[in-house]
């Protein structure tokens, strides 16, 4: 196996299952050597109040030959701190891989690094997206060239074993995708707006219309200055 190491880039009100879920599947790869990492060592929290430990900040210029971003409400503080969005271009550019889960893909994109790359986000996100001209899908991971993107929330554990898949092979992935009896057998089919009834859909898009709002204007304020 070769060995890698992972730079997971957490914040607060990051998604917890954003994270979990890439975090399970890449500690089980021999040589894979995770790094948490955040503006500040120490107890970063997530939606809903969960805490975990940074073990690296972003002024140790931690190395990292994978840089991965997830989503969560605390996005919107992101796209506002251009020392943090230098730091994600930074290590973008001089990354094997550049990936994301959720909304994590929205600041990529505000740091430049989906410039002329297909990628894809949460459903509800997918218009903010494609307001930074990326070349948007709304499948469940988008890979194109070395960037890799994954859906929302759930999406993470899909886009963490694809990219076990391309980078160590199908056979440690398969044994890692058994291991954690990834068998997803929802309850009541209604997870994608593909499939979900209208009420549903329309329940939600109220109940997170004022992030939504609140994102979509400093996506524009973004755009209208150059990034």
């Amino acid at each position: 196996m070769a060995e890698r190491k992972i730079g997971m880039v957490l914040f607060d009100g990051f998604t917890a299952q954003d994270f979990i879920g890439p975090y399970e599947v890449f500690s089980r790869v021999p040589g894979w050597k995770i790094a948490i990492i955040a503006k500040m060592k120490g107890l970063i929290e997530a939606e809903g109040g969960l805490k975990i430990a940074a073990t690296d900040s972003i002024s140790e210029d931690p190395e990292m030959d994978i840089l991965f971003l997830p989503g969560g409400s605390g996005i919107n503080d992101l796209l506002k701190d251009s020392s943090f969005l230098e730091f994600i271009r930074g290590k973008g550019i001089r990354a094997e891989y550049v990936t994301s889960v959720c909304t994590g893909s929205l600041v990529l994109a505000a740091a430049g690094l989906l410039d002329g790359f297909r990628a894809t986000s949460h459903w509800r996100s997918l218009p903010l997206l494609k307001l930074f001209g990326v070349d948007v899908s709304a499948d469940r991971v988008v890979a194109d060239r070395n960037r890799v993107t994954g859906g929302g929330v759930t999406a993470g554990i899909d886009f963490a074993l694809y990219l076990v898949c391309l980078l160590e092979g199908e056979i440690l992935a398969r044994q890692i995708e058994l291991g954690l009896e990834y068998n997803p057998a929802p309850p009541l089919r209604c997870g994608h707006p593909d499939i979900a009834d209208r009420q549903t859909i329309e329940r939600e898009i109220s109940r997170t219309s004022g992030i939504y709002k609140e994102r979509e204007r400093i996506i524009r304020g973004l755009i209208s200055r150059g990034k």
